[in-house]
């Protein structure tokens, strides 16, 4: 049991040198393909920005701020302290169980101002940013009436509802507007925002890389014990402490309003915790070498896949519709197959074939007539 223990530490204080060296590579390239992906400010925010407004380098601090968050709410105050230098004003509503709940802002008086305040889905330019995943501009005179009561609207009437992206579902809802100053700057508000999605991501991914190396540790033994009755959800949601007020206690959150949970093993997940018993193993009757090697191909493919879907969520979304997501995300999958090969296409795990089943289960979600012809099987 020492030596089990002593394993452990080991294998955790190398996985944790690994991620401390290779995340601040990962931040940098983030951001230079979120810029990238993203069209130049009109003519409109130049102008701004020769008045006193953010400049580019301060959009890249800002980006960087963001990626310095360790946790969901430091990540999340990030993208709110990070926003109100490109709008006066900011508000930050989680969704869950299709409704609209204040969790903090800036510039509406307190922090804490918007926090459960409802906003009325029913229509307007916040149900058409949640319905559409889509930035939506419009009129304050849009605008939740409530909200505008409440709140006040920007002296130029201008508005903007961005969505916060995450496993493609729409978590939450940033507001903004120009206040009584009028300083919005659209584009960089959605750079922010897609910085914070993809940097929720990376930090549910690390947390899972660092589960599936602990998986490969010995079992320490422990005495058994009847399992605790567990009230709430495990993971630490950053909006628990904000739980809406108006909808019933009954009602199941949305999958997309989680935003730690990451579901890029949700569907293996489920299909392990219903399966029969005998078959809850698949690799039972392999060698304990074979069998470990087969795990980690396995586990190899899915973050290769994970990582395709992160650096392209906007690709990944088109391809299901039209139905043609190989070709758009080829060279992606062809790398990424390459790199797969060179690790496990001689060992015993060539035979599973992991990285095709996990590309049509993860990206097209076990549908392959969503990948498209050219999409050999």
């Amino acid at each position: 049991m020492a030596e089990s223990k002593e394993l452990q530490l080991i294998v955790e204080r190398a996985v944790a040198q690994v991620f401390d060296r290779e995340l601040p590579k990962l931040q940098a390239e983030l951001v230079a393909r979120v810029l990238a992906e993203l069209p130049a400010a009109p003519a409109a925010a130049d102008a701004h920005s020769s008045a006193g407004s953010p400049t580019q380098g301060n959009l890249v601090q800002a980006v960087a701020s963001i990626h310095g968050g360790t946790t969901q709410k430091e990540i999340l105050r990030a993208l709110l302290d990070a926003g109100s230098l490109y709008g006066s004003r900011v508000a930050l509503f989680v969704m869950k169980a299709g409704a609209a709940t204040g969790w903090q802002g800036r510039g509406l008086g307190q922090d804490d101002a918007v926090k459960d305040f409802a906003l009325d889905m029913n229509g307007g330019p916040a149900a058409h940013a949640y319905q559409n995943r889509n930035a939506t501009p419009a009129n304050i005179a849009e605008m939740d009436p409530r909200f505008v009561e409440h709140f006040g609207g920007p002296a130029n009437e201008q508005i903007l509802v961005l969505p916060l992206v995450l496993k493609d579902k729409v978590a939450a809802l940033l507001y903004a507007d120009g206040g009584a100053d009028g300083m919005l700057d659209g584009p960089s508000l959605e750079i922010l925002v897609l910085a914070t999605s993809a940097w929720l991501e990376v930090v549910s991914l690390r947390k899972q890389a660092q589960r599936d190396f602990a998986d490969t540790t010995p079992a320490v033994e422990r005495p058994a014990v009847a399992a605790p009755v567990q009230a709430v959800s495990s993971f630490a949601d950053p909006f628990a402490a904000h739980t809406p007020k108006h909808i019933a206690p009954e009602v199941e959150p949305e999958p997309a309003a989680e935003l730690v949970e990451v579901a890029a093993h949700a569907a293996s997940a489920n299909a392990a915790a219903s399966a029969p018993a005998a078959a809850a193993d698949p690799f039972a009757g392999m060698s304990p070498d074979d069998a470990d090697t087969h795990r980690k191909a396995q586990r190899f493919a899915r973050l290769l896949v994970d990582e395709i879907k992160l650096y392209n969520q906007a690709k990944v979304a088109e391809g299901r519709r039209n139905k043609d997501l190989y070709d758009r995300l080829k060279e992606d999958i062809e790398k990424s197959r390459s790199t797969f090969q060179k690790r496990y296409g001689n060992t015993a795990a060539a035979s599973g074939d992991y990285f095709q089943k996990e590309v049509v289960r993860s990206l097209a979600e076990d549908d392959y007539s969503v990948m498209g012809a050219n999409f050999r099987k």
